[in-house]
């Protein structure tokens, strides 16, 4: 390994020590942690604005290397997201002070996904340093892991400051694979309200409970009707969209009539066209069936669905300009889907060219112990010196 790769290589890693350390658990304040990244970034010359949520405690930041000579070249952009998954007891050292052992290095966010992030701020003096014929741009969201809440905002003003084209590189975990499509995720909070009472008297009370189960009989009927209207040519496992009930909440004890009662549920949709057809089939079934009921013994019963979030999803695009350009880079023509979400069909949505490629394994994302092994860094900096080089003037 050369002088100048060996001190990229130990860059990242104590970069990456650095993020670890920042609490970033979706949800929470990553103010910090943008700080931290905005400071290195504008070090080797970048600008920089910021988005926010509505309370200012989460932050994305959008930075950007101007071209120092004009081509026709698109820009490129790198883009991770900041928050990390709770954690949860049973890990072998502090989860938030990354542990090296042996060719793994452990702690909370190392697989998914600072260490992308930790490769692209220790890489972005290089790009400074040459003559760039292309704006490189690095976008970190925050909240990717709760439905990506971050991305969004970040996108609506990419789209009113002209930002539409380009090639951006998704840098979650897949081994540097080329990742070209995966499902959608929608998530939801259904409420259901209706009118306490005693449970001997049951005709007087609207119970939320029963009505949330009759709700969540409707779906597991609709997830039926999903694997019907599988495409024959899916490239997903499995083939059609899927849904899945992950709770009912209610009630308080066993002889009150409960009033009031939720259901956690998510589809991950093939396509766009599923999705649609599901909330319409649902919201059908509780106007016309669920809430006439309710409102003949309550008039003030009420059912309200909340989107946690509706992350769009990737579609394989044939001749992608992105897969084609990391292609040329990694030698590597191979496609690959993936179960997971990402923020890359937002990027797609606009118009932008993307792939989804880093460093590390999922199989150590949200895990006890998570990890990355230490050539994942080396091979994101050998890709991320490929960037370079179809970014440079001759």
């Amino acid at each position: 390994m050369s002088t100048e790769n060996n001190n990229l290589y130990e860059n990242s890693i104590n970069i990456l020590k650095d993020l670890i350390s920042f609490k970033t658990i979706s949800g929470e304040d990553n103010n910090q942690l943008i700080d931290y990244c905005d400071q290195l970034l504008k070090q080797t010359g970048a600008t920089s604005f910021r988005t926010y949520d509505k309370e200012k405690k989460r932050v994305n930041l959008f930075s950007t290397l101007k071209a120092k000579k004009n081509s026709n070249k698109i820009p490129i952009i790198l883009s991770g997201h900041t928050d990390v998954v709770p954690v949860s007891n049973g890990w072998s050292s502090d989860p938030f002070k990354a542990v090296i052992k042996g060719d793994k290095l452990y702690g909370r966010g190392s697989c998914d996904m600072k260490g992308f992030i930790a490769c692209v701020l220790s890489y972005a003096p290089s790009f400074s340093s040459t003559t760039l014929d292309r704006d490189i741009h690095f976008s970190f969201t925050f909240d990717e892991e709760t439905a990506c809440i971050g991305a969004p905002i970040l996108i609506k003003e990419l789209k009113n400051k002209g930002i539409n084209k380009g090639i951006c590189i998704v840098g979650e975990p897949t081994n540097m694979k080329i990742i070209d499509a995966h499902k959608g995720c929608y998530e939801y909070t259904t409420y259901f309200e209706g009118l306490a009472g005693h449970s001997s008297q049951p005709q007087k009370g609207v119970s939320a409970v029963e009505y949330a189960s009759r709700y969540v009989n409707k779906l597991i009927e609709l997830r039926g009707k999903l694997k019907e209207r599988a495409p024959k040519d899916s490239i997903f496992e499995p083939p059609y969209s899927t849904l899945q009930v992950g709770g009912i909440f209610g009630g308080i004890a066993h002889n009150v009539i409960a009033d009031k009662c939720h259901v956690n549920w998510e589809t991950r949709p093939v396509v766009k066209e599923d999705g649609i057809f599901l909330n319409k089939e649902l919201d059908k079934y509780v106007n016309e069936v669920l809430l006439p009921e309710m409102k003949k013994i309550y008039s003030n019963s009420s059912i309200k669905k909340k989107i946690i979030g509706e992350i769009i999803g990737f579609e394989r695009i044939e001749n992608s300009e992105a897969c084609e350009f990391v292609s040329s880079i990694t030698g590597d023509n191979s496609r690959e889907v993936v179960s997971f979400g990402t923020e890359a069909g937002l990027f797609q949505e606009i118009g932008i060219s993307t792939a989804v490629c880093g460093p590390g394994s999922i199989e150590q994302a949200h895990k006890i112990d998570e990890f990355i092994e230490l050539n994942e860094i080396n091979k994101c900096l050998k890709f991320l010196e490929g960037v370079k080089n179809k970014s440079t003037y001759k």
